[in-house]
């Protein structure tokens, strides 16, 4: 049993009463009062956080909830770790900002960060900071590779998300986003990804041969497929909230091969798996490619403080002094808990922790096969998806994951829902998790699934009846 340094004020969840409670009704209400519209995540967790520790928070109507959103992935070491705490307070007092000027907190923790890499890779990388959001290091690594090839387009596939800038959201599959933004970046060629629960070309999974990466392909090398050389290939490896769907290995290593053959620089995008998510520092190490860049963001300093950076071959470093700015791109305490992370990782095995919760998840949610809404389980490492499915339509089931999200709510467990129509469930937790919480959260979630089942059960069956009787 793995165990890990972490307050001790909140240790269990205990939900007291309906949600939202007064306390939180007040906030939710002045939020909406003064915030912008485009906030999301307290319209289907509708709750006002007071405190968090380790793996739970406390709303201000004192219901404590394990939380298995973790700042979406950004809490890999959970809620306000001491040790990072104590990093963060002493690195306070020294410097807080320090632009792109050289410090030891920025020397330690890029040297962290490269050790990180897989043997042989650092001695052929280069680090650039950019501004504090995963979009930024988007828009960086696509400038970076259209200055270093001179050419201007850009692949990336369906389902994915590479976040809400322009240049992000010309990236991203979410056509809804998108629509209503006019005159977005040009130049971008959107691919099937290797979603094999919903194949993109209609084929069985036993006997597709990852037929959509050959089509990227053919349509790479055809004279007459209309793509000019890109500049750059994006991917992810693990697609976060195009619904938990990893790549099968013979898409990503065929595309790595294509790539490779064609010299258009291969961007993964791992802001989400990055840093340990998928049970190795980056996902790509698990299916035996090399990119020529790393985009990274989320979880670099292990608690939440904003930092984003692109780690890319030294053969792309063409680009002039100030090509790619940004006044925050010098944040002295994610520089030092990015540092000290790292140590606590190692020291800890956290990775060794979340292969084996990893297990364990997979192992606790084995019985939803049985469950006819369920249309697949899958996951890697601590990012793990429940999709839902109409059994008799096929149909995405977004509203029964919405009610299994807030289902589990109610009993004390926080859920994300991505993927389309939002019919993934999707379980982030933090990295350094006990076998305890998982086994308590994902008796709850079951508990969850079991209940809302049931109710889509007998709705299912009030409408054929009701359909059936119309008929006659």
């Amino acid at each position: 049993m793995n165990t890990f340094p972490q307050q001790a004020t909140l240790t269990s969840a205990h939900v007291t009463g309906p949600l939202p409670g007064p306390g939180s009704a007040e906030l939710l209400a002045h939020q909406e009062l003064n915030e912008s519209n485009a906030r999301t995540y307290p319209r289907h967790l509708p709750i006002a956080i007071a405190e968090g520790s380790g793996a739970f928070v406390r709303d201000v109507d004192d219901n404590v909830f394990i939380d298995f959103l973790a700042g979406a992935g950004v809490l890999s070491l959970g809620h306000s770790h001491p040790e990072l705490v104590e990093v963060v307070a002493a690195q306070l007092r020294r410097l807080s900002h320090g632009l792109d000027f050289p410090t030891p907190a920025k020397d330690a923790f890029m040297t962290a960060q490269l050790s990180m890499l897989p043997w042989g890779l650092a001695d052929r990388m280069k680090i650039h900071f950019c501004g504090p959001t995963g979009a930024n290091a988007v828009d960086a690594a696509v400038k970076l590779c259209k200055t270093a090839t001179g050419r201007a387009d850009i692949v990336c596939f369906q389902g994915a998300f590479h976040g809400s800038s322009t240049v992000g959201m010309a990236l991203t599959g979410l056509v809804e986003q998108k629509q209503p933004v006019a005159n977005g970046m040009p130049g971008v060629h959107f691919f099937q990804y290797s979603y094999c629960a919903q194949c993109p070309l209609g084929l069985h999974p036993e006997t597709c041969s990852t037929n959509c990466v050959l089509f990227l392909e053919h349509s790479l090398k055809d004279p007459l497929g209309g793509i000019p050389l890109p500049a750059a290939v994006i991917m992810e490896m693990v697609q976060g909230e195009g619904g938990v769907v990893p790549a099968t290995a013979e898409f990503a290593r065929t595309v790595r091969r294509v790539t490779r053959e064609l010299g258009i620089p291969l961007i993964i995008d791992e802001i989400q798996t990055g840093c340990g998510r998928t049970g190795t520092w980056f996902a790509f190490e698990q299916y035996g490619i090399e990119p020529d860049v790393i985009v990274a963001s989320k979880a670099l300093s292990g608690i939440g403080l904003p930092v984003a950076l692109i780690i890319y071959n030294k053969d792309l470093d063409r680009w002039l002094p100030g090509a790619h700015t940004g006044t925050f791109r010098g944040n002295q305490l994610a520089f030092a808990a990015g540092a000290a992370a790292v140590e606590i990782i190692r020291r800890d095995d956290v990775l060794g922790n979340v292969r084996s919760r990893g297990a364990q998840i997979a192992l606790l949610l084995a019985p939803l096969a049985g469950n006819a809404w369920v249309r697949e389980v899958r996951g890697r490492g601590l990012m793990w998806g429940i999709e839902f499915a109409d059994p008799e339509t096929g149909r995405p089931a977004g509203e029964l994951a919405r009610a299994v999200q807030r289902n589990a709510l109610d009993l004390g467990l926080i859920l994300e829902c991505g993927g389309r129509d939002d019919c993934v469930v999707r379980l982030l937790p933090p990295l350094n998790i006990t076998e305890e919480i998982v086994h308590t959260a994902c008796g709850l979630l079951l508990a969850a699934i079991a209940e809302q089942s049931s109710i889509a059960d007998q709705r299912a069956i009030a409408g054929h009846r009701t359909t059936t009787g119309a008929a006659r």
